[in-house]
């Protein structure tokens, strides 16, 4: 086979990507030289039974991923729960002929997307280290994980293929790598197999060298620090925004087209999950005023009742107009957040 030919199909997926799995699977032949990597956002007890479900669906037994191990042509990899899948590189086989080994690593480290695992870091380590040998796949779920990691593989020479959003339970993710990859093929579920053979064990061409921000991002997804890279910094170039995660300050990253954003501790950002992400705290910040708003009326409003069981009509009533200011400050505000929700 040739050196660039396409062995490395990742595949991610959310909500209502199960189904499609299990028919691209089905379409898969059992002579295709290629190992599937799979990212699914699902419960942290389903491994087990999502391998046993898509070893059933088509003709690759399908198992967890190990950490260190070998992908295999003709095996399906599925991520742990809680647990990043990338792909990473060991310098030196277990032969000792010294040849470059592309490995899986199963790693914990920091939420991307606020999900783990996440589909980004799998497709943009496949994209470093296999390039033009990369197949990605996005699959139904909401929002837009999965949508930076196609435009890496795009950027460094892979194929991307979609579910048709119209088809899918969940249009979200495909349609967000659509929109970063407007080359992408787009197929419904039970032809993504189809499309993926196609495409197996054609060289692809290798279109860029991975740039700077993808190894550093890279080798701190990994584990180590950028320094295994040659490279002391972080990657990107500072936003002005702070991680809805940890607060820290965030860098943008660039991929062409589409871009990311991530903390000094690693949590990362698309854009529509970033969004949710400060749409979540603006909730969290308007009800935590609510509660701070009623306590204060509730409080006064004791004070006003104690003046005025003491015959101090005075200090009744501005206990009791403090009490009212209070109470219909947060009326207001529960008003104003229901209107919007």
């Amino acid at each position: 086979m040739d050196s660039t030919a396409r062995d490395l199909v990742v595949i991610g997926g959310s909500a209502g990507s199960v189904g499609p799995l299990k028919a691209l699977v089905a379409g898969l032949s059992a002579e295709l030289p290629v190992a599937v990597l799979v990212v699914l956002h699902t419960a942290a007890s389903s491994t087990g039974t999502l391998a046993a479900l898509l070893s059933r669906a088509g003709p690759f037994p399908a198992e967890e991923a190990t950490d260190g191990e070998e992908p295999r042509a003709g095996r399906i990899y599925i991520a742990r729960p809680d647990h990043h899948l990338l792909i990473d590189r060991r310098e030196g086989s277990d032969l000792g002929n010294g040849s470059p080994t592309e490995i899986m690593r199963v790693v914990r480290g920091p939420r991307i997307n606020r999900v783990r695992p996440a589909v980004d870091p799998l497709f943009r380590s496949a994209a470093r280290w296999r390039g033009p040998r990369v197949i990605g796949v996005v699959l139904s779920g909401t929002l837009d994980d999965g949508a930076v990691g196609a435009a890496t593989i795009a950027a460094q020479g892979g194929a991307v293929l979609v579910q048709d959003p119209g088809e899918a339970q969940f249009g979200g993710m495909p349609a967000a790598a659509r929109v970063n990859v407007p080359g992408a093929a787009v197929g419904e579920s039970g032809e993504l197999g189809q499309l993926i053979t196609e495409l197996a064990g054609v060289a692809g061409h290798v279109t860029a060298l991975p740039d700077e921000d993808l190894i550093v991002e890279t080798e701190m997804n990994a584990g180590g620090p950028p320094g295994r890279a040659g490279l002391r910094r972080d990657p990107g170039v500072p936003a002005g925004l702070g991680c809805p995660d940890c607060g820290g300050g965030m860098n943008v990253i660039e991929t062409q087209r589409a871009v990311h954003y991530r903390c000094h501790v690693g949590h990362a950002f698309s854009p529509q999950t970033l969004a949710a992400a400060q749409g979540e705290g603006v909730e969290t910040a308007l009800w935590k005023a609510v509660s701070v708003l009623q306590e204060k009326a509730a409080v006064h409003a004791r004070m006003a009742g104690g003046a005025a069981e003491r015959g101090h009509q005075l200090l009744h009533r501005e206990f009791s107009a403090k009490a009212d200011e209070a109470a219909t400050a947060a009326q207001l505000i529960m008003r104003k957040f229901l209107a919007t929700g």
